[in-house]
């Protein structure tokens, strides 16, 4: 009922020549309404009354001072017994709001140019982690000992990010896995809470943390891309669990345009990353332990790991270095830029130093070298 009454509200407003009864029909073939066509253009009828009585009186107001009735927001009605204050509501169907939303995301997805790299016969993958950055984190100097803020933050990762660059600029790299995620934000409600609900001593709104770690992944990404293709691979994470995930969407609907880098953000604990002989596993650090990450490797990637012979499971969460060769897979854990809040500084948790790490993986050999700016 309310579906053919829109049709026709449709064909009344746009197809002025046709009769009630030729709408009737129309709705009647086009609905498979069993109803007769009289009854159908009764319908027709009521409908067009019912809309032309409801706007009759504010449409005359609005020609006769010459203003345009679709601008109107609201108005009052004043009879002899009742004054009404009455507000105009656009009505929208889902087509128009589905167009709207599409058009505004066409809008916000940069072009960019196809970049063409230079082949190497023997090159590497360099992976850069800027784990635990926790962009909103408040640490007070006169607390802790130093000074950590959401500026501080994403000036430590920018820095960070170029150290490592400069650190494998003697390398050839054909390729770039950047591991995102890994409480990028620190908050994840805007009541100051992690996902859990945890109260943490928070710099800024949390929009603007979003904006702000939105930015720094857009410009990290668009520098690497001067470099060698790049794979983002995104780690969910307990800080930061659904505002992380909205962040990593953000920004693969960003570079949909851009061929030059690839995307993993599911929502999957653990994700695997192959190149040449080089099996690569991240994962936040909060879950499964790290002895269990090598069975797991194999479970859940059984065909890459058949097929490689070095394998490496980069976690993150604890901010501090832990490093472990098991029965065919390394396991280790990356140090955070991030400073100490005040809980972790009164409970001892005093991670040294603070870095960003990266890595150097050759095809046939693995992992070639490790490399840390340290703040």
């Amino acid at each position: 009922m309310k579906h053919y009454y829109l049709r026709a509200k449709q064909l009344i407003e746009t197809e002025r020549d046709l009769s009630q009864m030729q709408i009737a029909k129309i709705i009647k073939e086009e609905f498979e309404i069993e109803d007769s066509l009289d009854a159908i253009r009764r319908n027709v009828t009521n409908w067009a009354k019912k809309d032309g009585d409801e706007h009759t009186a504010l449409s005359d107001a609005c020609n006769e001072f010459g203003i345009p009735i679709s601008q109107v927001g609201h108005y009052w009605y004043k009879g002899k017994h009742i004054s009404i204050h009455a507000k105009t509501e656009e009505k929208k169907t889902y087509l128009d709001l589905r167009e709207e939303i599409i058009k505004a995301m066409q809008e916000h997805a940069p072009d960019y140019p196809k970049v063409y790299y230079t082949p190497y016969e023997e090159s590497h993958l360099l992976v850069i982690d800027p784990a635990d950055i926790h962009i909103g984190k408040l640490a007070s100097a006169f607390e802790t000992g130093e000074s950590y803020d959401s500026e501080i933050a994403v000036n430590r990762v920018r820095e960070g990010v170029n150290g490592i660059l400069r650190k494998a600029s003697g390398f050839k790299v054909d390729k770039i896995l950047f591991v995102g995620g890994n409480d990028i934000l620190h908050i994840d409600t805007p009541k100051r809470t992690t996902t859990a609900g945890t109260p943490q001593d928070t710099d800024g709104m949390w929009y603007e943390n979003f904006l702000k770690a939105k930015k720094l992944y857009v410009e990290i990404i668009e520098r690497l891309l001067h470099f060698a293709p790049v794979h983002f691979m995104y780690n969910p994470s307990n800080h930061d669990y659904t505002n992380g995930f909205f962040l990593a969407d953000v920004i693969q609907t960003w570079f949909k345009n851009c061929s030059s880098v690839t995307f993993d953000c599911s929502i999957s604990h653990r994700k695997y990353f192959k190149y040449g002989d080089n099996l690569i596993g991240t994962t936040h650090g909060d879950g499964a332990k790290n002895s269990d990450l090598p069975l797991l490797m194999a479970q859940e990637s059984p065909s890459d790991w058949a097929s490689t012979k070095h394998r490496y499971v980069y976690t993150h969460h604890v901010h501090h270095k832990v490093a472990k060769d098991f029965i065919g897979v390394t396991v280790e854990s990356l140090r955070s830029p991030s400073g100490t809040d005040g809980w972790h500084h009164r409970n001892g948790y005093q991670h040294s130093p603070k870095a960003v790490e990266g890595f150097l993986h050759c095809k046939k050999n693995g992992q070639i070298a490790r490399l840390t700016h340290i703040f």
